[in-house]
């Protein structure tokens, strides 16, 4: 573990870090380096640096990519990519030593609200069936199980959860 995720801020009560020490805020090409890391680190089959090289200049224009930082250091990134009226959050991924801390929370329910006043209706996600946590993360901001893609996932090779979360009152 690295000096700096050692003097990160530590989780109050609940788990979470403070409130007012995790910003979000939108990615820039100098974090690119730290998105990768967190990336790698995060999933067994992670998107190339170029992947997220060419969505920075469509930030806003249909994509929002957002970090989570803390004390300083991009410990999460997230991405959510908008047509017409639905969203699919595409990436949401923290570096492994700042887990259960709040960061993966306050990245979505940003990329949520963005998509709310941006007009989305309905945001979807795929989850590994055996993400557990994540799969609580989402039921908590009000996802549901709305189908499955089988094989979806590669490295380990794994069923998908397919969720969805309706923006707009039923």
């Amino acid at each position: 573990m690295s000096a700096s995720v050692d003097s990160s801020p530590r989780p109050d009560a609940s788990g979470d870090a403070s409130e007012s020490s995790i910003l979000v805020r939108p990615a820039r090409a100098a974090d690119l380096p730290r998105v990768l890391e967190v990336e790698q680190a995060a999933y067994s089959s992670p998107w190339s640096g170029a992947a997220f090289e060419t969505l920075l200049p469509r930030d806003g224009q249909g994509v929002y990519f957002r970090v989570g930082v803390l004390d300083g250091r991009v410990v999460g990134h997230g991405i959510l990519w908008m047509v017409q009226d639905e969203a699919e959050l595409a990436n949401l991924a923290v570096e492994p030593g700042f887990r259960r801390r709040g960061v993966a929370r306050h990245l979505l329910d940003h990329l949520l609200d963005e998509a709310g006043r941006s007009g989305v209706a309905r945001v979807f996600l795929e989850v590994r069936v055996s993400n557990e946590g994540a799969q609580d993360l989402y039921r908590s901001r009000g996802f549901e199980l709305v189908g499955h893609r089988r094989d979806y996932y590669r490295n380990p090779l794994e069923d998908a959860q397919i969720l969805r979360l309706d923006l707009t009152p039923s």
